[in-house]
């Protein structure tokens, strides 16, 4: 076994290949560049290198850098994580040039399944289902609109060495591939330092569904089943899950003995995965195959109680797998939600900072009997960079069904405190209680056509409003009696706490009556029907652990005139707990409109202006577009809302932008 392992990556995975090595009793070696000097990969590493400046073009996908740090430090292998440099057939050949093992496949076979275009030609030839398409190079815009009309629109248009949703597209005619061409063509140059772009039929309603397999170097080739991908936004996956609430028996078992069989025509090695597009029908589609570890790995871990990490060691080391096919049995259900640095409220667009409070859930198993686990690679008072990929953590949960895994991972985001940047917790969780999520009715397209407008928070149904209520009073009187003690009275005598209160949330007012003793309070609401609260929260704690008849619920809590500002459940609440008196009066008071910012084309995250595409004086369209921002190594393209007049531009090409600053003025 190697005794000193070098990661050739940052952030979360780099964390987790760590933790494995040292479990194995593994010494390890971190990289880093500028931008990561004090990053939680370098500080948990036995030894670190610094690589060189902050863009990863400048550090982490130098092979010569990394060259110079293995030959430091004398590591024996090199695990590569995912992205950079982990499907790249020069880096693994020069490993190989060096005498140092790569811990993944071997480099013909990262050539062969790694693009894209000649992955798609061997599953052909080796009689697997493929999605019609155009394999060959395409020149230019023009060609590229002639390729995608012969094809049928819907078209995906896909950078051929690319991955993580960066260089992809969707086009539905012609304007949308001439444009969708050139940015993927960008961004794969940009992410990749390969342009090359194929075109393929989009197929409508589909299931992203893949399959984990692992090959040792004896011939032994096993698949640990299937991981659900369908949630995802710009054709990032957003939550995963493992087992697909969507297969039977029959459709996994194929899926699996043809990854398998693909992997072995290329005489692949290590852990990899094989992703199929799946339809209403069950009929899958050969996609591609990641020649490396995916970022969703941990759901197929909980679910099979395989660390994939070791058994790409142990395999790179020379060793068999330990198990055989019948040995991998399904045990219970996991999910997995990325929680990325992008605010869901102004469309996903990405956010960076510091994180001035960074609280995941406790790992481990939950008072439920389900698990918990978050893997990570930041830290409190750790930035977020706008030079890497905006991802915070993947918090995973596991429970004996899907709904046990839902529910704990429902109180796993409530419990999850993170402030100074924006982040998409939120939105995660208001997935968590759509209807269409629970029932498993989902496709890739859930997210488009639940939230056509985007994410705006979600609306609680009346029960957990009611709970929500009910705790909020409970809480308040709690509040009340800290700050009578506090400020007293003339005579030193504590004034009484009133029974009575209205609390008034998402636009509903809730009329209780609270009667507390000892071990909690029962709240009764006007139509008669009470709830039973206990807790042991206490004012100035910015987490709220209650049980509501029995049943947990978890507020994130924050002061407001009045009452408390409450999340949970992908919900934002303002909530006012007050005297019927006060509700009376408050009801008369008009809200103040927020100011009106229509007329503005304003920045909606910080980034660097790549191009203005229109003049003073343009009259645009509604869907025009107008500007390019480019952050966290994608293009963003701004277009107008409505029908307008330009009458100024506020900002130059290459100007960088803070959020919400004005890039043009309309008339």
């Amino acid at each position: 076994m190697f005794k000193k392992i070098l990661i050739a990556n940052r952030g979360e995975i780099a964390c987790r290949v760590i933790k494995t090595a040292r479990k194995m009793g593994i010494a390890t070696v971190a990289v880093y560049s500028d931008a990561d000097r004090n990053a939680l990969h370098v500080k948990m590493a036995d030894e670190a290198v610094h690589i060189g400046a902050s863009p990863a073009a400048q550090s982490y996908i130098v092979i010569d850098k990394i060259m110079a740090a293995i030959k430091a430090t004398g590591a024996e292998a090199v695990h590569p994580g995912y992205g950079f440099l982990s499907e790249n057939r020069n880096f693994a050949a020069a490993l190989e040039a060096a005498g140092v093992v790569f811990i993944g496949p071997p480099s013909p076979a990262i050539e062969a399944m790694g693009d894209k275009i000649t992955s798609k030609k061997i599953a052909m030839e080796a009689g697997v289902s493929t999605v019609p398409g155009h394999m060959g190079l395409i020149a230019d815009a023009e060609e590229a609109v002639q390729i995608a009309g012969r094809i049928g629109y819907p078209v995906m248009i896909k950078a051929s060495a690319g991955g993580g949703g960066k260089g992809m597209r969707i086009a539905w005619n012609e304007a949308e591939a001439r444009e969708g061409f050139q940015s993927s063509k960008n961004e794969a140059a940009a992410s990749f330092g390969d342009d090359r772009i194929f075109i393929e039929k989009f197929v409508t309603q589909p299931r992203h569904i893949e399959i984990q397999v692992l090959a040792d170097t004896h011939g032994n080739c096993v698949y640990l089943h299937e991981r659900e991908c369908s949630i995802q936004r710009r054709n990032q996956k957003v939550i995963e899950e493992a087992p697909s609430p969507f297969l039977d028996e029959a459709t996994r078992k194929a899926m699996g003995e043809q990854a398998c069989a693909l992997a072995k025509a290329v005489g692949y090695t290590s852990a990899g995965t094989v992703e199929f597009i799946v339809d209403g029908s069950r009929n899958f589609y050969f996609l591609e195959m990641n020649t490396r570890l995916q970022v969703e790995h941990p759901v197929t871990e909980l679910i099979t109680g395989v660390d994939l990490v070791e058994q790409m060691i142990r395999v790179a080391a020379g060793e068999p797998l330990p198990f055989a096919q019948g040995d991998l049995k399904i045990n219970g259900w996991a999910m997995e939600s990325r929680l990325y640095a992008e605010d869901p409220y102004r469309n996903f667009l990405p956010s960076i900072g510091r994180l001035t409070r960074y609280r995941p859930p406790v790992e481990g198993t939950t008072a439920a009997g389900g698990i918990v686990r978050n893997d990570t690679g930041v830290y409190e008072g750790g930035e977020i960079s706008m030079f890497y990929d905006p991802m915070i953590a993947k918090l995973c949960t596991w429970g004996p069904t899907r709904a046990d895994a839902i529910q704990e991972m429902r109180l796993a985001l409530d419990t999850f405190e993170v402030e100074g940047i924006g982040h998409n917790l939120p939105f995660v969780g208001a997935v968590m209680d759509h209807p269409r999520f629970t029932s498993g009715n989902i496709t890739t397209a859930f997210i488009a056509e639940e939230y056509p407008e985007g994410f705006q928070g979600a609306t609680l149904e009346d029960d957990l409003l009611a709970r929500i209520a009910a705790s909020a009073a409970a809480m308040n009187r709690v509040a009340e009696i800290r700050r009578t003690r506090i400020s007293g009275t003339m005579d030193n005598h504590e004034r009484r706490v009133g029974d009575d209160w209205v609390v008034s949330l998402q636009g509903r007012d809730f009329t209780v009556r609270i009667d507390a003793d000892p071990a909690g309070s029962t709240v009764t609401f006007e139509d008669g029907h009470s709830r039973r609260v206990s807790s042991d929260w206490v004012p100035g704690q910015p987490l709220a652990r209650i049980e509501v008849d029995g049943t947990p619920l978890v507020m994130k809590v924050g002061k407001i005139s009045g009452g408390f500002r409450l999340r949970l459940r992908g919900a934002d609440l303002k909530c006012h707990v007050r005297t019927p008196r006060q509700a009376e009066l408050a009801r008369l008071m008009l809200e103040k409109a927020p100011p009106d910012t229509s007329k503005y084309l304003l920045c909606p995250m910080p980034g660097l202006i790549a191009r203005i595409m229109v003049e003073p004086g343009d009259e645009v369209q509604e869907g025009q577009a107008l500007a390019t921002v480019e952050a966290m190594k994608m293009e963003n393209i701004l277009k107008a809302e409505r029908k307008g007049v330009v009458k100024a531009i506020r900002a130059a090409a290459g100007a960088s932008l803070k959020v919400d600053e004005i890039i043009l003025e309309f008339e």
